[in-house]
């Protein structure tokens, strides 16, 4: 399932990325921010228990995270600018690592790198990656995380193409997406139309 975020902050802040003028430091706040309200959405259906406490006034049973433990997966090197930001939020979070770059000949995914926390199977997974645009590397990153025993995976993009979405779909059907948009269509390079150019060389101000 796709969920698209539709909240107006999100697209506010959405639109500003898009921007060619905006510069490397307002880009990375941008993509910091828009990964916490995503995160907000994705984290939507975590578990709750009634936990015994005492307030100032009296004590009392209020809600409190149970179940399956987290984890932030980052593909890199894009994703770690969402990890970095997510973990605020849940800071007893373990953060895995997978790197993956994608052939400009092939367009195919090639590994470079694989750390994951050794209790991944223990925990719901959050990858992130702020372009979901072949799919390729996406589904070859769920992959290694599936064979590393993970079965609750949930994959957080900020911007999505529909072919990216379908390979998805159609690779791991039990795995959710959640995006700021999907736009309309990749070009002939594998770049989301019409975008925001190269998420990672934004951020990180390269070409």
């Amino acid at each position: 399932m796709v969920t698209v975020v539709t909240h107006p902050l999100v697209q506010h802040k959405l639109s500003h990325m898009r921007d060619v003028h905006t510069g490397v430091k307002e880009f990375r706040e941008l993509a910091a921010e828009l990964s916490l309200l995503l995160a907000y959405e994705a984290m939507r259906d975590l578990e709750l228990e009634p936990h015994r406490l005492s307030t100032p006034l009296e004590s009392g049973e209020f809600p409190m995270l149970t179940g399956k433990k987290l984890a932030l997966v980052a593909i890199l090197r894009a994703g770690l600018i969402m990890t970095d930001s997510i973990v605020q939020l849940v800071p007893a979070a373990k953060v895995g690592h997978i790197g993956l770059y994608r052939d400009p000949q092939t367009l195919q995914p090639v590994a470079y790198y694989n750390k994951l926390p050794t209790d991944i199977a223990e925990r719901r997974v959050f990858l992130t990656d702020p372009m979901l645009a072949t799919g390729g590397s996406a589904s070859a990153a769920i992959q290694s995380l599936k064979d590393a025993g993970a079965a609750s995976i949930k994959l957080m993009s900020i911007l999505a193409a529909p072919e990216g979405v379908a390979v998805i779909e159609r690779d791991h059907p039990d795995v959710d997406i959640v995006v700021a948009a999907v736009d309309s269509h990749l070009n002939d390079h594998g770049y989301i139309v019409p975008g925001l150019g190269d998420a990672g060389d934004r951020i990180y101000g390269t070409k």
